[in-house]
């Protein structure tokens, strides 16, 4: 593999002294759309924050395309899940994009008319651009998603961590957001993504983690999202799956 574009080393996390993410070790290469999935409670989202250093870690050591977390911090976006967002906070779309530019402009300096045009540029292409003084309160659950990814889009990152992107969005929406992912792939940009719904896994990820506190598989999509290591990532809960998600599983 050539230099990743991120790489973990025995990363554990725990909540009041309980393992919630443990002993996990990875690395992904550059330019590529990962899912990252597993059954409720297997440290999906912690497994992000502990990388982004959201939470602290009780060990491990990550690097991003061969540096430092803080070193690459403006190169990072991330799109939080919507719930952990305080959705009363009074400011409008515009505003919220905007502050996608501040790893770039320092936080001296207030944002000019080439930031304001950049934050527009990001909403038209998530389709927002009529709402750009909206406050964000007033807004549908996937078009505060839409503001969220737009902001992320304004940081032109080298890599993005979203949590759940698809959750509460409409078709529409989801079919906008996977349409950008794709996109930013094709640009060169590494994009993890925690996901729950296993029957798009295999039309969107080219690479899949399946995580279940541990690391249970990590790998190209074809090769890894398979009966065998889901049964074990998921134990019996793997039967509640639908018909529908069953059949795609086993093609």
């Amino acid at each position: 593999m050539e230099q990743a574009a991120l790489k973990v080393e025995n990363l554990t996390i725990a909540y009041h002294k309980k393992p919630v993410v443990e002993d996990v070790s990875f690395q992904v290469p550059e330019g590529n759309l990962i899912g990252i999935i597993g059954p409720n409670g297997a440290g999906k989202s912690t497994l992000i924050k502990g990388i982004l250093e959201l939470v602290p870690k009780l060990s491990g050591d990550i690097t991003i395309k061969g540096s430092t977390y803080k070193s690459m911090r403006k190169s990072i976006g991330y799109v939080p899940q919507r719930e952990s967002v305080d959705w009363d906070f009074p400011t409008n779309a515009l505003d919220v994009v905007m502050m996608g530019r501040y790893g770039h402009l320092g936080w001296l300096k207030r944002p000019g008319k080439a930031e304001r045009q950049k934050a527009m540029e990001c909403l038209d292409k998530v389709g927002m651009v009529e709402y750009a003084n909206r406050q964000i309160s007033q807004l549908s659950g996937g078009q505060q998603q839409r503001i969220f990814l737009a902001r992320a889009l304004a940081q032109e990152a080298d890599i993005y961590f979203m949590d759940e992107p698809f959750v509460g969005v409409d078709a529409a929406t989801e079919k906008a957001i996977i349409q950008l992912l794709m996109e930013l792939k094709e640009k060169g940009k590494t994009v993890l993504v925690v996901h729950h719904d296993l029957s798009t896994v295999k039309e969107y990820f080219d690479w899949t983690m399946l995580l279940n506190k541990k690391v249970m598989k990590i790998g190209p999509t074809e090769e890894v999202f398979i009966p065998e290591y889901l049964q074990e990532t998921y134990g019996g809960r793997l039967a509640i799956l639908s018909d529908t998600q069953a059949g795609l599983l086993l093609k």
